[in-house]
């Protein structure tokens, strides 16, 4: 087994640290837990080598100095724009900033008019648009012929979907880590696979076991086969929200709802792609019931990766009890932890929504696992949602003008190994409760503060550097372009030992 890896300034970019905000004592610790990373390799290469591609280098990661546009930023060929620096500031104190938003929800619209915004239509000139996927098609669209301007801002990347969408996630996962098999990387070391056939990644193994019907449906006869007692669950590639799931335990039950989709399994037949992956059938338990975790994650650009978690996440609860048995297996309100499926179960409770803090989730692990399994954990669910973004900023189309915010969705199981569920583009803004509308009141509230220029201004040109107190809730995950300065600043230190030694920035 390797070492635990020694974080450097880099890897703390990747492993949870950033500066913090925040109220929460106990987040502290999770920062600490986070640059532990126990589970992850001592690689003895650089932390940008470590994470699959170096600023700078080939891959499109180089940045402009002064915050201009990094090289290779894919722009879409919407508004792109060369280096320079920000608007000036008198141009500034005459913009009044319009927003506008498809989503009729107060969390956004108070947020917007608490910062002097006023309210236009899409037709109008927007600065800022909170939009649906829709019309970010739209407006991306060649078709639309629309060009955005460099005090203009919208919260979907492009092509957001190859991060969002079930089969295309697995799909570039499985494509990271065979390119990093290819190049010799560390990360893509392999062992013996107590579930499977054949072997697993070391360190990348957290997504189960996944097939595309009807494309993959042979493969996945061929892997049921070896494993005949497995349960796995089946999901509609472009659906959300619970809908459409259902678990198998035998191929008769596929076949059967193979007939009643009025058609067989065939790669050449054109209908709606499902994924099926191995049912986690062993998830971590509190009083009896199965949860996930939504986490927030917040992207602001692809190339160079800059990601930051928000670290007021919460625990979902089904309503009744985890069972196994062949009897529940249909019973979606003990598998199926989404809100929209539990919210209509005769022992849903209004008053906190069948949700819990990750807070309280921590403390409750800490006692009764212990603080170094816990923390563990976290590191580990770091490192799954820094490697899931990497898997897909090549493919991304980083466009400048935009952001996004994902919402992770996490099962833990009963040995406190994480695996990622899916990712959704647009997490619900609903409030259930009123914990929920103060959380999403500051999650929206923050996300502004990361991704504003200081002035409050949209501006492509801002090199998208907040400062600590910007950061508020949310923790940095990644920034290669700050990782790749310091390397440098290392390596100029070094090189002149008399140098005073420029802190981390993570620390």
């Amino acid at each position: 087994m390797p070492n635990q890896l020694r974080l450097n300034s880099g890897a703390n970019a990747c492993c949870g640290g950033g500066g913090g905000g925040g109220d929460i004592s106990l987040f502290s610790d999770w920062t600490q837990a986070w640059r532990y990373a126990s589970l992850q390799p001592t690689l003895g290469q650089s932390s940008a080598t470590m994470y699959g591609r170096l600023p700078g280098t080939s891959g499109g990661n180089a940045t402009v100095a002064g915050g201009g546009v990094p090289s290779g930023s894919g722009t879409g060929g919407v508004g792109g724009v060369c280096g320079g620096v920000g608007t000036s500031s008198s141009t500034h104190d005459k913009l009044k900033i319009g927003f506008c938003t498809d989503l009729d929800k107060s969390v956004l619209v108070n947020n917007f008019e608490k910062r002097g915004w006023h309210q236009v239509n899409g037709d109008d000139d927007w600065h800022f648009y909170w939009a649906g996927v829709q019309t970010c098609r739209n407006i991306f669209s060649v078709d639309s012929g629309y060009r955005m301007h460099d005090n203009q801002m919208i919260n979907h990347f492009p092509n957001h979907y190859e991060l969002s969408r079930k089969d295309l996630l697995v799909k570039n996962i499985k494509r990271y880590r065979k390119d990093l098999e290819r190049d010799g990387n560390p990360l893509a070391e392999k062992t013996e696979s107590n579930n499977s056939s054949g072997t697993r990644y070391l360190y990348l193994d957290f997504v189960p076991t996944t097939f595309v019907l009807p494309a993959d449906y042979n493969m996945f006869v061929e892997e049921y086969r070896k494993f005949p007692l497995s349960t796995w669950i089946m999901k509609p590639c472009g659906k959300s929200q619970g809908a459409g799931i259902f678990l198998i335990n035998k191929l008769s039950k596929l076949k059967k709802w193979s007939r009643e989709a009025k058609g067989p399994f065939h790669p050449q037949i054109a209908k709606e792609s499902y994924v099926i992956s191995r049912y986690i059938d062993n998830p971590l338990l509190i009083g009896g019931k199965k949860f996930d975790l939504r986490l927030y994650v917040l992207v602001a650009s692809f190339r160079p990766l800059k990601a930051y978690l928000f670290k007021q996440g919460f625990c979902r609860f089904c309503t009744v009890k985890y069972d196994t048995s062949v009897t529940e297996l249909d019973n979606m309100y003990v598998h199926l932890t989404n809100v929209s499926v539990q919210k209509h179960g005769g022992e849903y409770n209004t008053l906190h929504g069948g949700k819990w803090s990750v807070q309280n989730l921590a403390l409750y692990l800490e006692g009764t696992r212990g603080k170094e399994v816990t923390d563990r954990l976290f590191g580990a669910i770091s490192w799954l949602i820094v490697h899931s973004l990497r898997a897909v900023a090549p493919v991304m189309a980083s466009d400048r003008h935009c952001f996004e915010c994902y919402g992770y969705d996490i099962i833990i199981d009963n040995a406190l190994k994480p695996w990622l569920v899916e990712v959704n583009a647009s997490p619900s803004l609903t409030s259930t409760t009123v914990n929920d509308r103060i959380l999403k009141y500051k999650l929206i509230d923050n996300i502004l503060s990361v991704v504003l220029p200081p002035d409050g201004v949209p501006d492509v040109r801002w090199n998208k550097v907040p400062s600590a107190d910007a950061l508020g809730n949310f923790e940095l995950l990644i920034d290669e372009e700050l990782a790749a300065q310091d390397e440098a600043q290392n390596s100029t230190a070094s090189s002149h030992p008399k140098a005073t030694k420029v802190g981390s920035r993570w620390k």
